[in-house]
């Protein structure tokens, strides 16, 4: 079954008159594997998002269909923690655990919190 992922870049080969194999090859990977993660079988590399934008000249509404795309078409998220100190590690975790519990509320003073300048 098709991601969200998977029909985003299912369309912007369309709408470039491109094939699978064209699409993979430009990625640097087997037509396979480009279908794996439009299936969602294999996780997408993190450095696609850049090597799309620029390959296909994506505008900034285009960009933000990709990001979502990804977003949600992600099954699990991989921190790297190896460097953070114990007590970050913990706040990592504990942020993790709670997640599926946080009503809407929670969740837009997070987002709230977490946002960066300019965005």
């Amino acid at each position: 079954m098709l991601t969200q992922l998977g029909i985003f870049l299912r369309k912007l080969r369309l709408d470039c008159g491109e094939i699978m194999k064209e699409m993979a090859t430009k990625l640097d990977v087997s037509s396979s594997f480009l279908s794996a993660v439009e299936n969602g079988k294999k996780k997408m590399p993190e450095s696609w998002y850049d090597t799309i934008v620029n390959l296909y000249n994506l505008d900034k509404e285009k960009q933000d269909e990709l990001m979502t795309a990804i977003e949600e078409s992600q099954k699990s998220l991989e921190i790297n923690l190896e460097d953070l100190s114990k007590e970050k590690k913990r706040l990592a975790f504990s942020f993790a655990r709670e997640l599926e519990n946080m009503n809407k509320e929670e969740v837009d003073k997070m987002k709230i919190f977490f946002k960066k300048d300019g965005e």
